[in-house]
């Protein structure tokens, strides 16, 4: 039964603001890495574990945490959610040494996973189900610019106050999120109370699901399969998913209900909610690394140019769940989404080292539009047919495939930067010959402008050397982040066909639960 007036309102915000908290953390640690190495001495790649330990904890358990729920009731699993991932909060930022971080982000991602999905199901049993698209819209405020605003936010903190911070703001949000979860979320039945556990399938879910993670976050940076414990993840990651799909298909309770993949619509959904987070957090990945790396903008202003469209993505959330609820095909937004997310990525695919903050108002504002038209249509369409106890499960596979997504974006365009760097390198090296008179030219002038500053022309004529070889990295990295942007935009461009595998007419046919 729906919820109505201030109740319902204030349950939205409440959920709405336990998912934030995860889907914040998940980006906002980024920006602070480098502090955080140099308070704890440690190395880049030991402190990145801090990312990995989180995100890893989190994809395991997304994709149960709709069996969770219903064994130990979703107000019950949500508010020990909120709780832990508090007390977790205070313990990364008062931890002092590397382990106990990466530690206690693991156990933050483990409460973070059931966060987002409970959060997601107590909305849509809050909402009436003509109503259901402005709530899936609201929820999709925290999807979409939780991971855009962590970076600006982390940057912020970490320039302003010290790195413990950025797990402390957390701290009064939880305890009041918690309080009013506790007052005012409705208990649903615990219809796993009771029946066996799958132990067999939890065991194998966290070998599958956090190997392919791992080898996601840490694939590029140990050049994958050279790397011994990559290969052995991936061997056991391949054969962890075919036992876990066969455990679950076999047995009378499992923990990851996959009967639900009969919808068609919530089947191809998982398809397209992975797409959509290789869109997401692909672009959110790639955007400050080009903007700080090439262009020399610090972490907080990285931040301020991206708010626009975050900003313009929140105002049209709730434009779009009006629309589907008049009846408008989500098929044809999210088309429309898709198409915008093209033209993003084409307009910044032909950035020069000339541009400035005014050239990229416009594209992130047509990112900023485009990601609100695929987000709530996507998610509308994945749990359209999905009622009961089939819409915890629902939307915690659907999230979980969304943060894949995003992991297999992220390590795609990382390796396609590190590859086609080198093959810009070596087509402009072609260039750099005695005989081409534009060199030449450019060595002198560069040359006897040392020298006119009172080098000697030995050291002129290195330091020449060294400003060519300095403009010959940034035009390589310039056509690299080119081609990232590109290959992303054609990724979600391509995929618009999947879209109309998805049965029209679902917008009148919302998920209830049937309790």
């Amino acid at each position: 039964m729906a919820e109505t007036g201030f109740k319902k309102w204030i349950i939205t915000i409440t959920v709405i603001t336990a998912s934030l908290l995860e889907l914040i953390d998940t980006t906002i640690v980024n920006v602070s890495l480098p502090k955080i190495q140099g308070n704890l001495g440690a190395t880049l790649e030991d402190v990145a574990w801090v990312v990995t330990g989180y995100a890893v904890a989190n994809v395991i358990v997304l994709p149960m945490s709709g069996w969770l729920g219903s064994r130990f009731g979703r107000k019950n699993y949500f508010i020990t959610s909120i709780i832990v991932f508090t007390i977790a909060s205070f313990l990364c930022g008062n931890a002092t040494s590397l382990n106990e971080l990466v530690m206690f982000r693991i156990l933050q991602g483990i409460a973070g996973g059931g966060l987002i999905s409970t959060s997601q199901a107590i909305l849509i049993e809050t909402w009436p189900r003509e109503q259901i698209g402005t709530a899936t819209a609201l929820f999709g405020l925290g999807a979409v610019v939780g991971p855009t605003v962590g970076p600006t936010i982390g940057g912020y903190i970490t320039d302003h106050l010290n790195w413990s911070w950025i797990f402390y703001v957390n701290i009064p949000v939880g305890a009041l999120a918690a309080f009013f979860a506790y007052t005012y979320v409705r208990e649903t039945p615990k219809e796993a109370k009771g029946k066996p556990v799958d132990w067999w399938g939890i065991a194998l879910l966290a070998v599958a699901v956090g190997s392919l993670q791992t080898i996601l976050e840490k694939g590029e940076t140990e050049d994958w399969f050279a790397t011994p414990y990559i290969t052995v993840l991936t061997i056991s990651a391949i054969l962890g998913l075919i036992l876990f799909v066969w455990r679950e298909m076999s047995i009378e309770f499992p923990i990851v209900n996959f009967a639900i993949l009969r919808h068609r619509s919530f089947a191809v959904g998982m398809f397209t909610s992975f797409i959509l987070g290789f869109g997401l957090y692909g672009s959110v990945f790639v955007f400050p690394v080009f903007c700080q790396n090439l262009l020399g903008f610090t972490a907080q202003q990285t931040g301020e140019i991206l708010f626009p469209g975050g900003l313009c993505t929140i105002m049209m959330m709730p434009f779009i769940g009006k629309m589907l609820n008049k009846g408008i095909p989500a098929q044809f937004l999210a088309t429309g989404g898709m198409f915008l997310f093209f033209v993003f990525t084409t307009m910044l695919s032909n950035s020069t080292l000339a541009v400035g903050t005014s050239n990229f108002f416009l594209p992130l504002v047509i990112r900023g539009v485009g990601m609100a038209l695929l987000f709530v249509p996507l998610t509308t369409l994945a749990i359209a047919d999905l009622k009961g106890p089939e819409v915890g499960q629902g939307t915690g596979l659907n999230n979980m495939m969304r943060q894949l997504g995003g992991s297999f974006g992220i390590a795609t365009l990382t390796t396609i930067i590190h590859i086609r760097q080198g093959v810009h390198r070596n087509n402009l090296l072609t260039n750099i010959t005695a005989t081409n008179p534009a060199l030449v030219d450019r060595l002198n002038g560069a040359m006897h402008g040392f020298m006119a500053k009172g080098y000697s022309i030995l050291d002129a004529t290195r330091m020449a050397y060294g400003s060519i070889e300095g403009a010959l990295t940034k035009q390589v990295l310039l056509l690299t982040y080119d081609d990232a942007y590109w290959i992303s935009g054609l990724v979600m461009l391509f995929s618009i066909p999947l879209l109309y595998l998805q049965p029209f007419g679902k917008n009148a046919k919302m998920p209830v639960d049937a309790h």
